[in-house]
């Protein structure tokens, strides 16, 4: 039991999973960095299309999130024949939509290019790129599905490992496919598509070797068939509203980033890499939340609630410390940071605008982040999906375009906006945990029910 507790604790959980996320943030500045070497142009596609994958990929966040925490639920109330039943359900719906999209994607690719308000020189560049990242969306899918069943299993250190091993082959197949390296033809963004979709292709091929391990009773090819309808429809209600808050956050922002596109490349192209500077920001506060949702499910779904209150400030306090720490070291080397990807001086200049309104953007993520992800993990997700839908269309989408567009403010508008929505979600849900009321309405009597029997 003891090592069972230290197993779940906010460090031991915390840490694998900001690696994670660091080396993520990794291959982001490496794709960022070497495809500048190829043009100001591919990074401004990379950057929108980026956006568009986000949004993609959030379907796929939604079910496995939904997964994730009905399995933590039931291992922390000891019910794992449950918690393995519904990984496997939630892990073949989540690969099914990918499928689907996988095609879509890459049929519909030059009018998706069109549809993101792509300058037209940017365009036959966006239909390549959508196109060849698209069609291996599965691979995402997949990804996501099986390293969200594993870390709420309590092992966040294998996806870890497999990240590690992921962001490696990418950056070496980056090196070869622009530079050239041993003969092979210098593809430029193409080869960094068929990069992505290949270290995507091996990554999923190491976490599914370690699902199969990740219960006592290890799954087999042949428990693909399995099926179990109350489980199907639970996992569903937990998973739809996430998936249309997190859809909607993320249209929201591909919104935002074609209002941007209107302004200009540069502006783009500034965005782009304040977005990859930005990451770093928020790692560790991310990190911490997503840990801290892990810990909450176990906590709620073994009966103690008061535990499970307190650990959602806990997390949020930590957050909030590592987060301003790294906007304010940003801040402060911004400049020089900027211009590692870029010498042109009207975006680092527009960069180094933005960064001080950085400062009160990240700290306003992250109280949005810990307590979000404490409610999730307590199944309050459709309070989560109310007041983030309008919050997200209204204040972010809305009032970026009055802002930037209509009255001209540019990219200034644009970070006003999102300071304005992420604050908001902010105090909102910091209120619905305060209130306590998913003690009584959200709580998942997961002791009262019956173990599902394995067919």
């Amino acid at each position: 039991m003891q090592r069972n507790d230290r197993k779940m604790s906010l460090w031991m959980l915390a840490w694998p999973i900001f690696l994670e996320m660091f080396l993520q943030f990794l291959l982001g500045t490496a794709d960022t960095l070497m495809v500048s070497r190829i043009s100001d142009d591919s990074v401004a596609v990379i950057g929108i299309s980026t956006q568009l994958f986000a949004a993609v990929n959030i379907l796929f966040m939604a079910v496995a999130s939904g997964t994730g925490i009905l399995v933590a639920q039931r291992l922390g109330a000891g019910k794992e024949e449950d918690a393995r039943l519904i990984s496997i359900i939630g892990s073949k719906l989540c690969i099914g939509i990918g499928l689907a999209l996988s095609f879509g994607l890459y049929f519909g690719a030059g009018a998706i290019a069109g549809w993101l308000q792509l300058p037209p020189e940017l365009q036959p560049l966006g239909q390549t790129y959508i196109s060849i990242v698209g069609l291996g969306m599965v691979f995402m899918a997949a990804m996501t599905a099986l390293s969200t069943v594993i870390r709420n299993t309590g092992n966040t250190r294998s996806p870890m490992y497999i990240a590690i091993g992921m962001n490696l082959v990418h950056v070496a197949l980056n090196y070869i496919v622009i530079y050239g390296a041993f003969g092979v033809p210098q593809w430029g963004l193409a080869g960094i598509a068929w990069s992505t979709t290949i270290s995507r292709v091996l990554a999923v091929v190491a976490l599914l070797f370690v699902y199969r391990y990740s219960f006592r009773q290890r799954i087999e090819w042949s428990d693909i068939r399995l099926f179990n309808r109350p489980l199907f429809k639970e996992t569903l209600k937990l998973s739809w509203p996430l998936g249309i808050s997190m859809s909607s956050w993320c249209f929201t922002q591909l919104l935002i980033f074609a209002f941007i596109a209107m302004l200009g490349a540069r502006e783009l192209s500034a965005r782009t890499y304040l977005n990859t500077m930005e990451s770093f920001c928020f790692l560790t506060g991310y990190s911490i939340a997503l840990a801290g949702q892990i810990r909450i499910a176990h906590l709620f779904g073994s009966g103690d609630e008061t535990a499970a209150y307190r650990s959602a400030y806990r997390v949020m306090w930590i957050g909030l410390m590592f987060v301003q720490a790294n906007a304010l070291l940003l801040c402060l080397f911004g400049r020089e940071a900027i211009m590692l990807f870029t010498d042109d001086t009207e975006i680092v200049a527009m960069g180094v605008a933005m960064l001080g309104l950085n400062l009160l953007l990240q700290p306003a993520k992250m109280l949005n982040m810990a307590i979000g992800n404490a409610l999730v993990a307590v199944g309050e997700t459709r309070f989560f999906m109310y007041t983030g839908l309008g919050s997200m269309w209204i204040v972010a989408a809305g009032l970026s375009y009055y802002l930037s567009i209509h009255l001209g403010w540019g990219l200034y508008g644009v970070y006003a906006a999102m300071i304005a929505d992420e604050l908001l979600r902010g105090v909102l849900v910091l209120l619905r945990w305060r209130s306590k009321k998913f003690m009584t309405e959200s709580k998942v009597r997961v002791e009262s029910r019956a173990t599902v029997s394995m067919p």
